[in-house]
């Protein structure tokens, strides 16, 4: 009997999920392929009730919370230097995906072309929930990571409009003319980029009026949630809706109306609901995986896989002989991981499980999809880190590793120093132990900032790294002053504007 998430079931899942966190941190596996595999164990040995994973948890559930978390985090100034092949990416790419896979489909399996062309929309977004737990943490060069990341979050607002429309066509069983196709395509796109934008802005500015982190926070679940609800019932992109309220709100409302210790309690909040629905998610992925479906469509599988990830390539390679220029190159190497990293996940999943009961080929298409998913992320999933290490990609520079070992070191030193002068005004340690460990601690200090020194000396890419790095985060001081200052009076809006552009070209230029 299938059940809905009850709360004994979600405290067996979250248990489950802590213990494979644990294991992961000895055995040198992704935490969220780790967390599929279990889940795949756990349903073959039938160890829980079978779990439903339903559109609506994932779509209204844990998408809305994944797709903000990850867009409050986007750093809009280098998302505009790599905009172009991102659009160019979540788009093009996209549609190529789409023909290459469904032409492909049509050509070599029963598929009737517009089952075929539908099952290119519903597999052609690289899920975020599946991409982004995979590359935050493995320390590749910032824009890759945000080519990867930003590519992921808009393509899947564009391959869920093009799933709907491949679907009431469908349904309809007439195919629209191509303008008036291309207009519905736009409008619910750029509808939805409206509706997250405007969201965004007006919680931005209702932040303003008061400084508490329980409030803002809230506020701020309300814009991940209300954009994505908003949207639908206008009919536009809600995915889209999502991603651009967090774009606005991580990028304008953060630095302008919260304070620094606010910002941090909104980045701690989310930074948990993302792990606990990426947790959740990755073990639903596996529970749902049945092999002897799988084995019953293997002809259409092998089939099915292998369009996938040539769509893929010809997609991201094809596009990148015309998007790199010199002033933003795109090294071959960074095609091979743009490639290999898309990775499918949930969002497809829901879009198979959407498709009406009385659809023909439903129970194909689904078996399809999940094949699809469970390719992508047991095979490219467990080998692209190693890809990138061969490729030198993620591979640290050892300077950098040492240098940010030395510096956290330093911080910790400074903070017991800090520690230590509070004992010692409270009286709650004698002056003599006091001036031992004092001098101790100095002398510590003044051994790693040599040490520091020194890797500035015979590195000056990272002494330049430092200083830039150093100045973005005074100016970013400096506009959370001006914020302060707007909220107790002191400057007043046209003039916090005025000094809030200057600032904003500062760090445009750094």
């Amino acid at each position: 009997m299938h059940q809905t998430l009850h709360v004994d079931l979600l405290i067996v899942l979250l248990s489950i999920a802590a213990a494979v966190g644990i294991s992961v941190k000895w055995i040198k596996l992704p935490y969220s392929i780790a967390l599929v595999i279990v889940g795949m164990l756990i349903g073959i040995g039938n160890f829980l009730p079978k779990l439903e994973m339903t559109p609506e948890l994932i779509l209204l559930v844990c998408l809305p919370a994944l797709l903000f978390e990850a867009s409050w985090n986007i750093d809009l100034s280098i998302l505009k230097l790599s905009i172009v092949p991102i659009s160019i990416f979540a788009t093009l790419g996209v549609v190529i995906s789409v023909f290459i896979v469904g032409i492909s489909m049509h050509a070599f399996t029963d598929l009737p072309l517009v089952s075929s062309l539908l099952f290119g929309t519903m597999i052609a977004a690289t899920d975020p929930i599946s991409v982004i737990a995979l590359f935050r943490k493995m320390g590749i060069d910032k824009r890759l990571a945000l080519l990867l990341e930003g590519e992921s979050l808009f393509n899947d607002g564009i391959a869920v409009v093009l799933f709907q429309l491949m679907l009431s066509i469908c349904i309809a069983g007439a195919v629209p003319s191509i303008p008036k196709t291309i207009f519905t395509f736009l409008l619910v796109v750029l509808g939805g980029g409206a509706v997250g934008s405007m969201l965004g802005f007006a919680a931005s500015r209702l932040i303003r009026l008061f400084d508490d982190h329980l409030l803002e926070i809230t506020l701020t679940t309300i814009v991940a949630y209300g954009s994505y609800l908003l949207a639908e019932q206008l009919h536009v992109s809600p995915v889209i809706a999502v991603v651009s309220a967090g774009i606005v709100l991580g990028n304008y409302g953060s630095h302008t109306s919260m304070s620094p210790s606010t910002r941090l309690a909104v980045n701690s909040f989310w930074e948990y609901a993302a792990f606990l629905v990426n947790s959740l998610v990755f073990l639903l992925i596996g529970l749902q995986i049945k092999f002897e479906l799988l084995s019953n469509y293997l002809v259409p599988l092998a089939v099915a896989i292998p369009s996938v990830i040539a769509a893929r390539a010809i997609a991201i390679y094809g596009l990148s002989f015309f998007l790199a220029t010199k002033s933003l190159p795109l090294p071959y190497s960074w095609r091979h991981i743009i490639v290999w990293g898309g990775l499918r996940g949930a969002l497809c999943m829901a879009l198979a499980l959407s498709l009406p009961f009385d659809f023909p080929q439903r129970d194909l298409l689904i078996i399809l999809t999940f094949g699809v998913v469970l390719f992508t992320l047991l095979v490219p999933g467990l080998t692209i880190e190693s890809l990138a290490k061969a490729l030198k990609i993620s591979a640290p520079d050892k300077a950098i590793e040492e240098h940010q070992r030395l510096k956290a070191q330093l911080i910790m030193n400074a903070r017991a120093i800090e520690c230590l002068a509070q004992l010692q005004r409270a009286r709650t340690v004698s002056d003599i132990v006091c001036k031992s460990l004092h001098d101790d601690l100095v002398a510590r200090k003044h051994k790693l900032a040599t040490a520091i020194e020194n890797i500035h000396v015979t590195d000056e890419a990272m002494r330049s790294a430092e200083e830039i790095a150093t100045k973005r985060r005074l100016l970013e001081l400096q506009k959370d002053a001006l914020a302060e200052l707007v909220r107790s009076g002191v400057v007043l809006d046209n003039v916090a504007r005025e000094i809030s552009e200057n600032l904003d070209h500062e760090l445009q230029e750094l």
